[in-house]
């Protein structure tokens, strides 16, 4: 056997272990509940209570129903009063638990104020989900209206409200020993995303700091992970149709909750996971190109123009009905 024929094999094996090792570990994905299982306890085990940052609708709405349905008081944060009070009603008339709430604006420089309203609970579990998208149509970085004001709340939206939370809660965790942090990043942040250049950029942070976090305070018996998700129904979505891929908040959150021990970084759910290996595996060739950058921009446009036809349309049938 020549030297050439051995590096052909050597090579094969390794491509073959490779991709076996990637299908156990998405075989997992499966099973959540036999390959990372939870206690019915577990999350009351944590702390008392949950805090859910941007809770007034969408994911976060879902986080902090779905803590209060394992038995947590939750404080929801968003700068909506009227739909964080409908949230709250929500909550206590299906769960029965306590709702803490806090009008507040996470760009503002709002945290001292918040520390104390938080001072004396018990939080076993902060979820940091509030996120801005500077444009839901795709655009270049020079395209994006009102540049200077939009990098400044991208920054202190995405970046800045998630390590105020982290430093204003992670000490409580620290002092107990134990505890639960789960930041919300995208799945567009699997690589660099043009025309989501800055938002896909601030998530970035999300998952890097929220890894170091991990690294830092995993033997306080802290767990610190980021969920990506990719399509969810949500407004910064626009309430996209629910299929297989995108999936309503709810759906999405019950099944992220049940990786919880899957590592520091989980898309949250099996279709999700297959996408954020299927984005990886595309040549940035291919992804960049300018024709397909192009049709990415046409297919949101029109897919936006439907939408808002469609509840026009809605809006004047359910006028000429009354």
């Amino acid at each position: 056997m020549d030297l050439m024929e051995l590096f052909f094999i050597t090579l094969g094996t390794a491509v073959i272990v490779c991709y076996g090792v990637k299908l156990l570990l998405f075989s997992r994905m499966l099973f959540p509940k036999i390959w990372f299982p939870l206690p019915n306890y577990f999350f009351t085990s944590m702390g008392e209570w949950a805090v859910v940052t941007g809770a007034s609708e969408g994911i976060g709405r879902a986080y902090a129903l779905a803590l209060a349905e394992q038995g947590m008081n939750v404080v929801i944060m968003s700068r909506t009063k009227a739909a964080l009070e409908h949230v709250a009603k929500e909550i206590v008339a299906t769960t029965g638990k306590r709702v803490k709430v806090i009008v507040t604006d996470l760009m503002e420089d709002v945290f001292s104020e918040i520390e104390d309203q938080l001072w004396g609970l018990n939080i076993g579990i902060l979820v940091n989900n509030v996120g801005m998208l500077p444009s839901f149509i795709p655009c270049k970085f020079l395209e994006c209206a009102e540049l200077d004001q939009t990098i400044t709340k991208v920054i202190n939206c995405n970046v800045k409200s998630m390590a105020k939370m982290c430093k204003i809660i992670l000490p409580g965790m620290e002092n107990r020993g134990k505890g639960v942090i789960i930041n919300i990043s995208s799945g567009i942040a699997s690589i660099p995303f043009p025309l989501y250049t800055l938002y896909a950029a601030s998530k970035v942070f999300v998952e890097r700091f929220s890894q170091g976090l991990q690294a830092e305070y995993r033997d306080k018996g802290i767990i610190i992970q980021t969920v990506a998700p990719f399509g969810v129904s949500t407004r910064m979505a626009d309430y996209q149709k629910t299929n297989m891929v995108t999936l309503s908040p709810d759906d999405f959150v019950k099944r992220s909750l049940q990786y919880l021990r899957a590592g520091d970084k989980t898309y949250g759910s099996v279709c999700h996971t297959f996408l954020g290996w299927l984005l990886l595996s595309i040549p940035f060739k291919i992804l960049y190109a300018e024709c397909v950058l192009v049709s990415l921009q046409d297919y949101v446009k029109k897919r936006t123009q439907k939408a808002s036809v469609s509840a026009s349309s809605a809006s004047s049938e359910k006028g000429r009905k009354r």
